[in-house]
Protein backbone atom coordinates (compact mmCIF):
# COMPACT_ATOMS: atom_id res chain seq x y z
CA UNK A 1 0.00 0.00 0.00
CA UNK A 2 1.38 3.45 -0.85
CA UNK A 3 2.40 5.65 2.04
CA UNK A 4 -0.18 8.27 2.96
CA UNK A 5 0.66 11.62 1.33
CA UNK A 6 -1.16 13.90 3.79
CA UNK A 7 0.48 17.07 2.49
CA UNK A 8 -1.13 16.59 -0.93
CA UNK A 9 -4.44 15.22 0.23
CA UNK A 10 -5.08 17.89 2.85
CA UNK A 11 -4.11 20.79 0.62
CA UNK A 12 -6.00 19.48 -2.39
CA UNK A 13 -2.88 19.97 -4.47
CA UNK A 14 -2.61 17.78 -7.55
CA UNK A 15 0.77 18.28 -9.18
CA UNK A 16 2.52 15.78 -11.43
CA UNK A 17 5.92 16.10 -13.11
CA UNK A 18 6.30 14.16 -16.36
CA UNK A 19 9.80 12.96 -17.21
CA UNK A 20 11.40 10.63 -19.74
CA UNK A 21 10.41 12.27 -23.05
CA UNK A 22 11.82 15.03 -25.21
CA UNK A 23 8.90 17.16 -24.11
CA UNK A 24 5.87 18.98 -25.48
CA UNK A 25 4.54 19.83 -27.98
CA UNK A 26 5.04 16.33 -29.38
CA UNK A 27 7.28 16.02 -32.43
CA UNK A 28 9.37 12.88 -31.91
CA UNK A 29 7.27 9.78 -31.30
CA UNK A 30 4.70 7.79 -29.34
CA UNK A 31 5.82 8.70 -25.81
CA UNK A 32 5.89 12.42 -26.65
CA UNK A 33 2.39 12.20 -28.15
CA UNK A 34 1.17 10.43 -25.03
CA UNK A 35 2.84 12.99 -22.72
CA UNK A 36 1.14 15.82 -24.59
CA UNK A 37 -2.28 14.14 -24.53
CA UNK A 38 -2.04 13.31 -20.82
CA UNK A 39 -0.69 16.71 -19.80
CA UNK A 40 -3.45 18.62 -21.61
CA UNK A 41 -6.11 16.26 -20.22
CA UNK A 42 -4.87 16.70 -16.65
CA UNK A 43 -4.67 20.48 -16.95
CA UNK A 44 -8.31 20.51 -18.06
CA UNK A 45 -9.11 18.38 -15.00
CA UNK A 46 -7.53 20.85 -12.59
CA UNK A 47 -4.06 19.36 -12.21
CA UNK A 48 -0.84 21.31 -12.19
CA UNK A 49 1.40 19.63 -14.76
CA UNK A 50 5.14 20.11 -15.26
CA UNK A 51 6.83 18.54 -18.30
CA UNK A 52 10.61 18.34 -18.73
CA UNK A 53 11.72 19.23 -22.26
CA UNK A 54 15.06 18.57 -23.98
CA UNK A 55 16.56 21.28 -26.18
CA UNK A 56 19.65 21.07 -28.36
CA UNK A 57 22.58 23.27 -27.40
CA UNK A 58 24.09 24.68 -24.22
CA UNK A 59 22.75 27.13 -21.69
CA UNK A 60 20.76 27.49 -18.48
CA UNK A 61 17.49 25.85 -17.57
CA UNK A 62 14.46 28.00 -18.27
CA UNK A 63 10.77 27.71 -17.63
CA UNK A 64 7.72 28.71 -19.63
CA UNK A 65 4.06 27.89 -20.13
CA UNK A 66 2.56 25.99 -23.07
CA UNK A 67 -1.23 25.68 -23.14
CA UNK A 68 -1.37 25.69 -19.35
CA UNK A 69 1.47 23.17 -18.99
CA UNK A 70 4.56 24.35 -17.11
CA UNK A 71 7.64 23.39 -19.11
CA UNK A 72 11.15 23.06 -17.71
CA UNK A 73 13.42 23.38 -20.75
CA UNK A 74 16.86 21.83 -20.37
CA UNK A 75 19.52 22.51 -23.02
CA UNK A 76 21.75 19.52 -23.78
CA UNK A 77 24.72 19.88 -26.18
CA UNK A 78 25.33 16.15 -26.62
CA UNK A 79 23.39 14.07 -29.14
CA UNK A 80 22.35 10.42 -29.13
CA UNK A 81 22.37 8.12 -26.10
CA UNK A 82 24.84 10.25 -24.12
CA UNK A 83 22.68 13.34 -24.56
CA UNK A 84 19.56 11.45 -23.48
CA UNK A 85 21.25 10.09 -20.35
CA UNK A 86 22.60 13.52 -19.38
CA UNK A 87 19.20 15.14 -19.99
CA UNK A 88 17.41 12.51 -17.89
CA UNK A 89 19.85 13.02 -15.01
CA UNK A 90 19.40 16.80 -15.11
CA UNK A 91 15.60 16.47 -15.25
CA UNK A 92 15.39 13.96 -12.38
CA UNK A 93 17.80 16.02 -10.25
CA UNK A 94 15.66 19.11 -10.79
CA UNK A 95 12.39 17.26 -10.13
CA UNK A 96 13.80 15.77 -6.91
CA UNK A 97 13.82 19.28 -5.42
CA UNK A 98 10.01 19.13 -5.35
CA UNK A 99 9.25 16.46 -2.77
CA UNK A 100 5.56 17.27 -2.60
CA UNK A 101 4.89 16.41 -6.27
CA UNK A 102 4.08 13.10 -7.91
CA UNK A 103 6.57 11.91 -10.54
CA UNK A 104 5.50 10.09 -13.72
CA UNK A 105 8.51 8.67 -15.57
CA UNK A 106 7.91 7.44 -19.11
CA UNK A 107 10.32 4.64 -19.93
CA UNK A 108 12.94 2.87 -17.82
CA UNK A 109 16.08 3.51 -19.91
CA UNK A 110 17.69 5.55 -17.12
CA UNK A 111 15.66 4.15 -14.21
CA UNK A 112 18.78 3.92 -12.03
CA UNK A 113 18.47 7.69 -11.53
CA UNK A 114 15.04 7.16 -9.94
CA UNK A 115 16.91 5.95 -6.86
CA UNK A 116 17.11 9.60 -5.86
CA UNK A 117 13.29 9.70 -5.63
CA UNK A 118 13.17 6.66 -3.36
CA UNK A 119 15.94 8.00 -1.13
CA UNK A 120 14.03 11.28 -0.72
CA UNK A 121 10.66 9.60 -0.24
CA UNK A 122 9.21 11.09 -3.43
CA UNK A 123 6.39 9.12 -5.04
CA UNK A 124 7.19 8.02 -8.59
CA UNK A 125 5.24 5.93 -11.09
CA UNK A 126 7.14 4.44 -14.02
CA UNK A 127 5.67 3.43 -17.37
CA UNK A 128 7.90 0.44 -18.16
CA UNK A 129 7.36 0.55 -21.94
CA UNK A 130 8.54 -2.56 -23.85
CA UNK A 131 11.20 -5.21 -23.25
CA UNK A 132 13.96 -3.06 -24.72
CA UNK A 133 16.84 -5.41 -23.93
CA UNK A 134 15.35 -8.09 -26.20
CA UNK A 135 15.53 -5.94 -29.32
CA UNK A 136 17.89 -7.31 -31.97
CA UNK A 137 19.23 -3.89 -32.94
CA UNK A 138 21.16 -3.43 -29.69
CA UNK A 139 24.67 -4.71 -29.02
CA UNK A 140 25.76 -6.50 -25.85
CA UNK A 141 26.60 -3.33 -23.90
CA UNK A 142 23.29 -1.62 -24.70
CA UNK A 143 21.31 -4.79 -23.92
CA UNK A 144 23.05 -5.07 -20.55
CA UNK A 145 22.29 -1.40 -19.81
CA UNK A 146 18.59 -1.87 -20.61
CA UNK A 147 18.36 -5.16 -18.70
CA UNK A 148 19.85 -3.55 -15.59
CA UNK A 149 17.63 -0.48 -15.84
CA UNK A 150 14.53 -2.62 -16.24
CA UNK A 151 15.46 -4.15 -12.85
CA UNK A 152 16.20 -0.72 -11.37
CA UNK A 153 12.81 0.54 -12.58
CA UNK A 154 11.06 -2.38 -10.90
CA UNK A 155 12.90 -1.72 -7.64
CA UNK A 156 12.91 2.09 -7.53
CA UNK A 157 9.44 2.84 -8.91
CA UNK A 158 6.70 3.03 -6.27
CA UNK A 159 4.26 1.72 -8.86
CA UNK A 160 4.66 0.41 -12.42
CA UNK A 161 2.50 0.78 -15.52
CA UNK A 162 2.59 -1.92 -18.20
CA UNK A 163 1.16 -1.04 -21.61
CA UNK A 164 0.19 -4.63 -22.46
CA UNK A 165 -0.94 -7.74 -20.53
CA UNK A 166 2.19 -9.61 -21.65
CA UNK A 167 4.42 -6.80 -20.38
CA UNK A 168 2.61 -7.03 -17.04
CA UNK A 169 3.22 -10.80 -16.93
CA UNK A 170 6.89 -10.20 -17.70
CA UNK A 171 7.28 -7.55 -14.99
CA UNK A 172 5.47 -9.80 -12.50
CA UNK A 173 8.50 -12.12 -12.67
CA UNK A 174 10.52 -9.26 -11.15
CA UNK A 175 8.11 -7.68 -8.63
CA UNK A 176 4.72 -8.35 -7.07
CA UNK A 177 1.84 -8.20 -9.53
CA UNK A 178 0.09 -5.84 -7.10
CA UNK A 179 2.71 -3.23 -7.91
CA UNK A 180 1.76 -3.21 -11.62
CA UNK A 181 -1.24 -1.71 -13.41
CA UNK A 182 -1.90 -2.45 -17.08
CA UNK A 183 -2.94 0.58 -19.15
CA UNK A 184 -2.39 0.50 -22.94
CA UNK A 185 -1.69 3.43 -25.25
CA UNK A 186 -4.43 5.28 -27.07
CA UNK A 187 -4.75 6.96 -30.44
CA UNK A 188 -6.86 9.47 -32.28
CA UNK A 189 -9.71 8.15 -34.36
CA UNK A 190 -9.31 9.05 -38.04
CA UNK A 191 -12.65 9.29 -39.80
CA UNK A 192 -11.80 11.82 -42.50
CA UNK A 193 -8.70 12.84 -44.46
CA UNK A 194 -7.80 14.66 -47.68
CA UNK A 195 -7.34 12.17 -50.57
CA UNK A 196 -5.64 14.81 -52.74
CA UNK A 197 -2.55 14.51 -50.52
CA UNK A 198 -1.92 11.05 -51.98
CA UNK A 199 -0.93 12.58 -55.32
CA UNK A 200 2.46 13.60 -53.89
CA UNK A 201 3.28 9.91 -53.54
CA UNK A 202 1.74 8.71 -56.79
CA UNK A 203 -1.00 6.83 -54.95
CA UNK A 204 -4.72 6.32 -55.46
CA UNK A 205 -7.22 5.72 -52.62
CA UNK A 206 -7.25 2.04 -51.62
CA UNK A 207 -4.62 1.22 -54.21
CA UNK A 208 -1.82 0.56 -51.73
CA UNK A 209 -0.84 -1.07 -48.43
CA UNK A 210 1.15 0.84 -45.81
CA UNK A 211 3.91 0.13 -43.28
CA UNK A 212 4.84 2.73 -40.64
CA UNK A 213 7.88 1.43 -38.74
CA UNK A 214 11.56 1.88 -38.12
CA UNK A 215 13.43 -0.19 -40.74
CA UNK A 216 14.96 -2.73 -38.36
CA UNK A 217 15.19 -6.54 -38.56
CA UNK A 218 12.89 -7.05 -35.54
CA UNK A 219 10.11 -5.29 -37.48
CA UNK A 220 10.15 -7.91 -40.28
CA UNK A 221 10.66 -5.27 -42.98
CA UNK A 222 12.76 -7.53 -45.22
CA UNK A 223 10.26 -10.38 -45.01
CA UNK A 224 7.39 -8.01 -45.83
CA UNK A 225 9.14 -6.46 -48.83
CA UNK A 226 10.31 -9.82 -50.18
CA UNK A 227 6.87 -11.38 -49.73
CA UNK A 228 5.12 -8.43 -51.35
CA UNK A 229 7.61 -8.30 -54.24
CA UNK A 230 7.38 -12.01 -54.98
CA UNK A 231 4.89 -11.32 -57.76
CA UNK A 232 3.07 -8.41 -59.35
CA UNK A 233 0.28 -7.40 -56.97
CA UNK A 234 -1.53 -4.70 -58.92
CA UNK A 235 -1.29 -2.59 -55.75
CA UNK A 236 1.54 -0.58 -54.24
CA UNK A 237 3.31 -0.84 -50.91
CA UNK A 238 4.50 2.33 -49.18
CA UNK A 239 7.02 2.08 -46.35
CA UNK A 240 7.21 5.16 -44.12
CA UNK A 241 10.64 5.51 -42.48
CA UNK A 242 14.23 6.57 -43.04
CA UNK A 243 16.04 4.17 -45.36
CA UNK A 244 19.77 4.78 -45.78
CA UNK A 245 21.60 2.97 -48.59
CA UNK A 246 24.77 2.94 -46.46
CA UNK A 247 22.98 0.75 -43.88
CA UNK A 248 23.43 -2.95 -44.75
CA UNK A 249 19.93 -3.97 -43.70
CA UNK A 250 18.27 -1.01 -45.42
CA UNK A 251 20.23 -1.76 -48.59
CA UNK A 252 18.98 -5.36 -48.53
CA UNK A 253 15.38 -4.22 -48.12
CA UNK A 254 15.59 -1.72 -50.96
CA UNK A 255 17.33 -4.21 -53.25
CA UNK A 256 14.54 -6.73 -52.62
CA UNK A 257 11.76 -4.31 -53.56
CA UNK A 258 9.78 -4.52 -56.77
CA UNK A 259 8.73 -1.44 -58.73
CA UNK A 260 5.44 -1.49 -56.79
CA UNK A 261 7.24 -0.63 -53.52
CA UNK A 262 7.67 3.05 -52.55
CA UNK A 263 10.18 4.51 -50.07
CA UNK A 264 9.14 8.14 -49.40
CA UNK A 265 11.31 8.51 -46.29
CA UNK A 266 10.13 9.56 -42.84
CA UNK A 267 6.97 11.67 -42.74
CA UNK A 268 6.20 13.70 -39.61
CA UNK A 269 3.30 15.74 -40.98
CA UNK A 270 0.28 14.37 -39.12
CA UNK A 271 -2.17 15.44 -41.82
CA UNK A 272 -0.25 13.53 -44.49
CA UNK A 273 0.22 10.45 -42.32
CA UNK A 274 -3.49 10.41 -41.49
CA UNK A 275 -4.36 10.60 -45.19
CA UNK A 276 -1.92 7.83 -46.07
CA UNK A 277 -3.37 5.60 -43.36
CA UNK A 278 -7.00 6.45 -44.02
CA UNK A 279 -6.92 5.57 -47.73
CA UNK A 280 -4.75 2.43 -47.62
CA UNK A 281 -6.50 -0.87 -48.19
CA UNK A 282 -4.30 -2.67 -45.62
CA UNK A 283 -1.99 -1.84 -42.74
CA UNK A 284 1.01 -4.17 -42.40
CA UNK A 285 2.67 -4.52 -39.01
CA UNK A 286 5.81 -6.63 -38.68
CA UNK A 287 6.88 -5.88 -35.11
CA UNK A 288 8.02 -9.00 -33.26
CA UNK A 289 8.96 -7.44 -29.88
CA UNK A 290 7.15 -4.97 -27.67
CA UNK A 291 3.89 -4.20 -25.97
CA UNK A 292 1.07 -2.03 -27.29
CA UNK A 293 2.65 -0.43 -30.34
CA UNK A 294 1.34 3.13 -30.98
CA UNK A 295 1.49 2.75 -34.76
CA UNK A 296 -0.67 -0.37 -34.64
CA UNK A 297 -3.21 1.34 -32.39
CA UNK A 298 -3.26 4.31 -34.79
CA UNK A 299 -4.05 1.90 -37.63
CA UNK A 300 -7.02 0.57 -35.65
CA UNK A 301 -8.11 4.16 -35.05
CA UNK A 302 -8.14 4.70 -38.82
CA UNK A 303 -10.30 1.60 -39.22
CA UNK A 304 -7.72 -0.31 -41.25
CA UNK A 305 -7.64 -4.03 -41.91
CA UNK A 306 -4.41 -5.30 -40.32
CA UNK A 307 -1.96 -7.96 -41.44
CA UNK A 308 0.43 -8.37 -38.49
CA UNK A 309 3.30 -10.61 -37.45
CA UNK A 310 1.99 -13.57 -35.46
CA UNK A 311 2.90 -13.03 -31.81
CA UNK A 312 1.16 -12.54 -28.46
CA UNK A 313 1.77 -8.79 -28.44
CA UNK A 314 0.12 -8.11 -31.80
CA UNK A 315 -2.69 -10.63 -31.22
CA UNK A 316 -3.92 -8.82 -28.12
CA UNK A 317 -3.86 -5.42 -29.83
CA UNK A 318 -5.26 -6.28 -33.29
CA UNK A 319 -7.54 -9.08 -32.13
CA UNK A 320 -8.86 -12.23 -33.73
CA UNK A 321 -10.68 -10.30 -36.45
CA UNK A 322 -7.49 -9.41 -38.30
CA UNK A 323 -4.91 -11.48 -40.21
CA UNK A 324 -1.42 -12.70 -39.25
CA UNK A 325 1.77 -14.00 -40.86
CA UNK A 326 4.82 -15.84 -39.55
CA UNK A 327 7.46 -15.41 -42.26
CA UNK A 328 8.05 -14.24 -45.81
CA UNK A 329 6.23 -17.19 -47.37
CA UNK A 330 3.14 -17.02 -45.15
CA UNK A 331 3.03 -13.24 -45.64
CA UNK A 332 2.82 -13.72 -49.41
CA UNK A 333 0.12 -16.40 -49.09
CA UNK A 334 -2.07 -14.40 -46.68
CA UNK A 335 -1.67 -11.20 -48.72
CA UNK A 336 -2.71 -12.98 -51.91
CA UNK A 337 -5.75 -14.40 -50.14
CA UNK A 338 -6.80 -10.99 -48.80
CA UNK A 339 -6.39 -9.36 -52.21
CA UNK A 340 -8.85 -11.87 -53.62
CA UNK A 341 -11.45 -11.27 -50.87
CA UNK A 342 -12.50 -7.61 -50.62
CA UNK A 343 -15.43 -8.54 -48.36
CA UNK A 344 -12.96 -10.04 -45.87
CA UNK A 345 -11.00 -6.79 -45.86
CA UNK A 346 -14.22 -4.90 -45.19
CA UNK A 347 -15.02 -7.17 -42.26
CA UNK A 348 -11.49 -6.72 -40.87
CA UNK A 349 -11.92 -2.94 -41.10
CA UNK A 350 -15.13 -3.10 -39.07
CA UNK A 351 -13.40 -5.32 -36.50
CA UNK A 352 -10.55 -2.82 -36.18
CA UNK A 353 -12.92 0.06 -35.53
CA UNK A 354 -14.88 -1.93 -32.94
CA UNK A 355 -11.71 -3.01 -31.15
CA UNK A 356 -10.34 0.53 -31.14
CA UNK A 357 -13.58 1.85 -29.66
CA UNK A 358 -13.54 -0.80 -26.96
CA UNK A 359 -9.89 -0.58 -25.85
CA UNK A 360 -7.90 2.34 -27.18
CA UNK A 361 -9.86 5.62 -27.10
CA UNK A 362 -7.75 8.39 -25.59
CA UNK A 363 -10.39 9.55 -23.10
CA UNK A 364 -10.58 6.03 -21.68
CA UNK A 365 -6.78 5.65 -21.43
CA UNK A 366 -6.20 9.08 -19.89
CA UNK A 367 -8.97 8.54 -17.35
CA UNK A 368 -7.22 5.37 -16.18
CA UNK A 369 -3.95 7.27 -15.69
CA UNK A 370 -5.69 9.96 -13.66
CA UNK A 371 -7.46 7.37 -11.51
CA UNK A 372 -4.17 5.61 -10.79
CA UNK A 373 -2.46 8.86 -9.80
CA UNK A 374 -5.37 9.85 -7.58
CA UNK A 375 -5.28 6.46 -5.84
CA UNK A 376 -1.60 6.98 -5.15
CA UNK A 377 -1.94 10.53 -3.88
CA UNK A 378 -4.82 9.60 -1.60
CA UNK A 379 -2.76 6.85 0.01
CA UNK A 380 -5.17 4.08 -0.99
CA UNK A 381 -3.96 0.68 -2.06
CA UNK A 382 -4.03 0.38 -5.82
CA UNK A 383 -6.42 -2.37 -6.83
CA UNK A 384 -6.41 -2.72 -10.61
CA UNK A 385 -10.03 -3.80 -10.44
CA UNK A 386 -10.91 -0.32 -9.27
CA UNK A 387 -9.25 1.29 -12.29
CA UNK A 388 -11.63 1.54 -15.24
CA UNK A 389 -9.96 -0.97 -17.53
CA UNK A 390 -9.93 -0.74 -21.33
Amino acid sequence: MPKKRTDLVDSGSKTVRILGTRGVPASHGGFETFAEKLALYLVDRGWQVVVYCQEEGAGKFREDDWNGIARVIIPEPNEGALGTIRFDWKAISHAAQHKEDLMLVLGYNTAFFCLIFRLKGIANIINMDGIEWKRAKWGAIAKTWFWLNERFGCWFGNHLIADHPEIKRHLATRVSENKITMIPYGADQVLEADPTLLGEFGLEPYGYAIVVARPEPENSILQIVKGFSEKKRGRKLILIGNYDISNTYHKKVMASASEEVIFPGAIYDKVKINALRRFSFLYIHGHTVGGTNPSLVEALGAGLPVLAHENKFNRWVAGEGNAYFEDENSFSIVLEDLLSRPLALREMSLNSRALFDKKFRWNMILEQYEQLMQFWLSGQSVDEGEIVQA
